[in-house]
């Protein structure tokens, strides 16, 4: 994807990168450098002190000026003063003969000469300071206090970053029709339907934004503190270019759109977040809540740093996108010449860790999926089984570490912690490769194989070979950081860590690994759908952030208005219907378990996520549910609804990078029920089996209960 598409260029650049990627480039560095700044700026301390004695005191010279109190003072004439200020505000007091009228100069004495030598101190500390200032420390400090005070100026920005980041990316997904849509625009009348409904939703966002600047003049003209002033007034004029594309969209459609439509059919291209807008708009305003939309734009503000770690996942997605990575791993499983349904399996089992670092489901299907869904159907599987595959290979490591919605749920909650939260997700995540793994057994239509050990085997440790660098790279990039920067790569650093490694391999890659891999004569293939690879370190950037720009547009601004829907759920009462008191913990846990399901199916895993543990979380935990078994069934529960139509977003992400005409070209007319909706069928069922298996089966066996959900020591 572009970010845009115009014949004029500057520095041949195209004016979409200039206004669109060159920002957002821009922006996700700052991130990576504000977070990697904090890192560095420890360290600095750190060797400042190991350097000099007491460098948090030298730090402060010819900054803090010198005492300003008497160190020699006449104690005597002091005694004195103090003496008769006491009598004349004995004098003043009408009440002094009730509590005494004498005076201990005696006390008075101790307490002045005690002051002096406090100040005697302070003094000798100050020279002593001063005497060690040599010119070393004041360099070392001007580098440490620049880099503290620049960290801290651009840290104190998050919310303007993440706010210019949304817009931007929003109004480069809406110039290239990005959004994400349960059906492809083909037809006229889809154009206009869905570009109308856009226009009503981006105006409800824009009603909303003036609406509660309103308020915020209001509030300032009675004197209460507004924080954040200025941010609306960016949302305004985003929200403001959004309705002006839409505008231009309806005076100047496109040419290649097929003539007729219905709208029925119309009605599935309007953008989910459009839905949402126009649903959420149009509730706040029937309740006089005109500004609602703007108030919970607010509250995704406040979770600035996990949106832009988010933003960041995206980038790291679509770098690793760049690399031929993902091939040369499929070149090493390809001597083995495995039947389809088993090659599934294994490429289940090998996405899994890749997708836990890139934090979420849907950015490992955007970043991977076309190669996977190539890869499979080049090794003979069935179309429908390769789309349900490209689609599952992104939810098998939401429960795996690193991944970032597992941080999100132990950030909200200090009843888990991502170190008992990770360890059930890896007995979760086998059970599930399992279950894929049995069903898509009982589905295959050919014998199982796989190529005798003593010919595949040498083969696939030849094709390793190219794979060796880029493990080298990898480790020494995290060794760096390690025992640099002391930051080890875990669920907190990875959104910091996993750009650097990124951004290296890409340097390597377009420098020697071309080169190495036609000496080893092996096969290295562009990437699914015909796409030349850039020739270049700074062309494969250019081009991960251009897609980078448009999916964070799709992703974000369907995570924000998920946020305002989650308001209706919570204004409407709807949370607060559900029974508090159940007649047993498993009728408890089956009805948490279908409204979990319906959530993860009309909301993103965020937004999900904020709702469930404001709302339903408690209710769980009052019923009787374990607080660690509730967030596994909650995670598995979201997975399934991002399998499930109607909305199924994960499908949609895969029609997205396989292509609507491939999609199109993989429905079946014919066969089973099971062989048409295949690509449905076999995540449903996969993901069904898992929720029920772990929703139930650990309230039945309390030993399974014990092992599955292990508490882990807290000091």
């Amino acid at each position: 994807m572009t970010t845009a598409s115009s014949s004029f260029k500057i520095a041949n650049r195209s004016v979409g990168e200039w206004i669109s990627s060159l920002p957002t480039l821009i922006i996700l560095l700052i991130t990576i450098f504000v977070a990697s700044g904090e890192i560095i700026h420890s360290q600095l301390l750190r060797v400042g002190e190991a350097t000099w004695e007491e460098y948090f005191l030298l730090r402060g010279a010819g900054v803090v000026g010198e005492p300003t109190c008497d160190r020699n003072p006449d104690i005597d004439e002091q005694v004195r003063r103090t003496v008769i200020q006491r009598e004349a505000d004995m004098a003043d007091d009408p009440l002094a003969d009730m509590f005494g009228t004498d005076i201990d100069e005696d006390a008075i004495r101790r307490s002045i000469e005690r002051s002096v030598q406090v100040c005697n101190e302070r003094w000798q500390r100050f020279e002593r300071i001063e005497e060690r200032v040599t010119p070393g420390v004041k360099a070392f400090r001007t580098v440490e206090v620049g880099v503290s005070r620049m960290i801290t100026t651009i840290g104190e920005s998050r919310r303007t970053l993440l706010t210019l980041l949304v817009l931007i990316c929003a109004a480069t997904a809406t110039m290239s029709r990005h959004h994400i849509a349960i059906r492809p625009v083909r037809t006229v009348r889809d154009h206009y339907v869905s570009t109308i409904a856009l226009l009503s939703a981006n105006t409800l966002l824009f009603v909303s934004a003036v609406q509660y600047r309103e308020r915020q003049l209001m509030s300032i003209a009675e004197g209460i503190s507004v924080s954040h002033y200025g941010l609306n007034l960016i949302w305004i004029t985003g929200f403001g270019v959004l309705a002006a594309i839409n505008i231009y969209h309806l005076v100047k459609p496109p040419k290649d759109l097929e003539q007729g439509g219905n709208y029925g059919k119309a009605l599935l291209t309007i953008p989910l977040y459009g839905f949402m807008s126009l649903s959420a708009g149009s509730r706040f305003m029937l309740d006089g809540y005109y500004h609602g939309m703007s108030v919970y734009l607010g509250m995704m503000m406040e979770h600035s740093t996990m949106f832009l770690n988010l933003a960041l996942y995206i980038w790291i997605g679509m770098m690793l996108k760049q690399t031929r990575m993902a091939q040369l791993v499929f070149n090493v499983l390809r001597p083995w010449k495995m039947s389809p349904e088993l090659l599934c399996f294994v490429v289940l089992l090998v996405t899994a860790v890749p997708t836990a670092y890139t934090g979420a489901s849907g950015i490992f299907v955007i970043a991977a999926g076309a190669v996977i869904y190539s890869e499979l159907m080049r090794a003979g599987a069935r179309p429908q089984m390769a789309l349900a595959t490209t689609a599952m290979s992104g939810s098998m490591g939401v429960v795996l570490r690193p991944c970032l919605l597992v941080v999100i749920i132990a950030a909200l909650n200090n009843q888990v912690t991502t170190a008992e939260l990770f360890g059930s997700g890896i007995k979760i995540f086998f059970l599930t490769a399992f279950l894929f793994f049995i069903y898509s057994q009982f589905a295959r239509k050919e014998p199982a194989r796989i190529a005798p050990f003593r010919e595949a085997l040498p083969e696939s440790i030849r094709r390793l070979r190219p794979l060796i660098p880029y493990v080298v790279l990898m480790a020494a990039v995290i060794m760096f950081f390690n025992h640099v920067l002391d930051r080890r790569l875990d669920e907190f650093s990875a959104p910091i860590i996993l750009p650097v490694v990124l951004l290296s391999i890409l340097i390597y890659e377009y420098v020697f690994s071309k080169k190495s891999a036609d000496q080893l004569g092996l096969e290295l293939e562009d990437t699914a759908g015909g796409d030349p690879r850039p020739t270049g370190f700074e062309p494969a950037l250019r081009r991960a952030t251009n897609e980078t720009t448009g999916h964070i547009g799709a992703l974000l601004m369907l995570m924000a208005l998920s946020v305002s829907v989650g308001g209706i759920i919570e204004r409407t009462g709807l949370m607060e219907a559900m029974p508090t008191d159940f007649a047993s913990v498993w009728v408890a846990a089956a009805l948490l378990m279908l409204v979990l399901v319906g959530i993860g199916m009309i909301m993103d895993p965020y937004g999900a996520v904020i709702l469930v543990n404001a709302t339903i979380a408690q209710v769980a935990f009052a019923a009787g549910i374990d607080p660690l078994h509730f967030w596994m069934m909650t995670l598995v529960a979201f997975e399934l609804g991002y399998l499930t139509p109607p909305v199924a977003l994960n499908h949609l992400l895969t029609r997205q990078v396989v292509g609507d005409d491939e999609v199109e070209k993989a429905k079946l007319t014919t066969g089973s029920f099971w062989d048409r909706y295949e690509k449905f069928l076999l995540p449903i069922a996969v993901m069904l089996t898992a929720l029920i298996t772990v929703t139930f089966l650990p309230l039945w066996f309390d030993g399974l209960h014990e092992w599955l959900f292990q508490k882990v020591g807290r000091g």
